[in-house]
């Protein structure tokens, strides 16, 4: 497991999800996003792995066999939003074990209301008042 992301970077680009379904739903996810991302991404290779026994799977696509990295790359908000859909529809949260950094702070507001943020920065600064834990991230 602890060389798995080492192994991908000889594939070529990464687009990277840290995402969570309730643990019954990990089949459907890793299929649905399948064929979902191959929709996107013609000839893409899923390859998700993690904590599949909890629900938080990192569902990682490698770019394409002989695509352009930066192309692939360039393509990430369209593989994410299709990968997004899913999880969602399986009562899923687009953010598991490594929170809400930077990458993700534009889609916090699109996938929890107002008062789900509110509740999450406070409970943020009642942890951390200083704001040293992890500074410049939102959780």
């Amino acid at each position: 497991r602890d060389a798995l992301s080492e192994v991908q970077k000889h594939e070529g680009g990464s687009i990277k999800h840290d995402v969570a379904v309730p643990q019954a739903s990990v089949p459907e996810l890793i299929e649905r996003a399948g064929r979902a991302v191959e929709k996107v991404v013609p000839g893409c290779r899923p390859f998700p792995f993690g904590h599949l026994g909890d629900g938080n799977i990192h569902y990682n696509v490698t770019q394409p066999v002989g695509m352009d990295k930066a192309a692939y790359l360039a393509r990430w908000d369209d593989v994410a939003e299709a990968v997004h859909a899913i999880v969602s529809d399986l009562g899923g949260t687009v953010s598991a074990e490594h929170g809400i950094g930077q990458l993700k702070r534009g889609l916090l507001r699109e996938v929890k209301s107002p008062l789900e943020i509110e509740m999450m920065q406070r409970l943020k600064t009642a942890f951390d008042p200083k704001g040293i834990l992890n500074p410049g991230k939102v959780l």
